[in-house]
């Protein structure tokens, strides 16, 4: 009794072995594989618990994720046959497992190289068609989209889809910034030149232009003064003759003692004339 209970429980424990090892489960976040002594027998498992046939098949599982491969920086030329060093990263995913499977026997660090050295043959085929300023600020998603297509279909083959390829970082090499550098300041230095020169310019212009202005003002103004002084001297003239035509008499004793007061101003002021100068009419007693 004790035997048959013992090759029960042996029967059982082999059961549930067998059990144990023809089931697996695949994550969502994973891809598999079922291989029958090393051939792929299928590869579009969903996630979940699926069975397979103890000690024939076997199962490989691999990341279903978007994976980052982040690549140290390499140098490319430009069109304008300079080095730039470029910090770059892909973002690559295994689109189908069997055929990652085939191409790569399932080593990521393999997929990895293949991928790494497609987006290094892209970036320095597109960078070789651009200039610098093109690639730094003007086309650089436009490469990147370039790139991604391109990639794509050359990694085909290998089972796995290009999501995205960014460049982190542009650098000069510093023989190359420091003639950028001086190009830069050159240029600055030149339009620095032009706004000074359009300033001055301007500032003759604007003085010219008030020097003009300056002239005519006071040309306007002289003659105006000189309209005044005029219609002021008319006015007089005027009034002083209106005053001669009323007493002709008066004002000839007027301007005489005028005359008068200007000939001797000093005591020792002498004017020699003939008595019977009119001069000396009104000195005389006005005979």
């Amino acid at each position: 009794m004790g035997g048959i209970r013992a090759g029960f429980l042996i029967l059982v424990g082999a059961a549930l072995l067998l059990l144990a090892t023809s089931v697996f489960t695949v994550d969502e976040r994973e891809k598999a594989v079922l291989l029958r002594l090393g051939e792929i027998v299928r590869a579009d498992f969903e996630p979940g618990l699926h069975f397979k046939v103890p000690l024939v098949n076997s199962v490989r599982k691999f990341d279903g994720r978007i994976l980052t491969l982040d690549a140290p920086p390499e140098r490319y030329l430009t069109s304008e046959k300079k080095n730039v060093i470029v910090d770059s990263y892909v973002k690559w995913r295994i689109k189908e497992v069997g055929r990652y499977f085939r191409a790569t026997g399932g080593d990521e660090r393999r997929a990895a190289l293949r991928i790494s050295q497609i987006i290094k043959d892209g970036l320095r085929s597109e960078f070789g068609k651009r200039t610098i300023q093109e690639v730094v600020s003007g086309e650089r998603e436009e490469v990147m989209a370039a790139l991604v297509a391109k990639a794509n279909r050359q990694v085909d083959g290998l089972g796995v889809e290009i999501v995205d390829v960014r460049v982190k970082r542009i650098d000069l090499p510093a023989e190359v910034s420091n003639s950028v550098f001086r190009r830069m300041e050159a240029e600055r230095e030149r339009v620095a030149r032009e706004f000074r020169s359009r300033g001055q310019e301007a500032a003759e212009r604007i003085r010219a232009e008030a020097d003009r202005k300056r002239t005519v003002i006071l040309a306007e103004a002289y003659r105006e003064a000189e309209r005044i002084r005029g219609e002021g001297d008319a006015i007089a003239a005027r009034i002083y003759a209106e005053a001669f035509d009323k007493d002709p008499e008066f004002y000839a004793l007027y301007r005489t003692l005028a005359v008068y007061r200007s000939a001797f101003r000093g005591k020792d002021d002498i004017i020699v004339l003939d008595s019977q100068n009119a001069f000396l009419k009104y000195l005389k007693g006005g005979e």
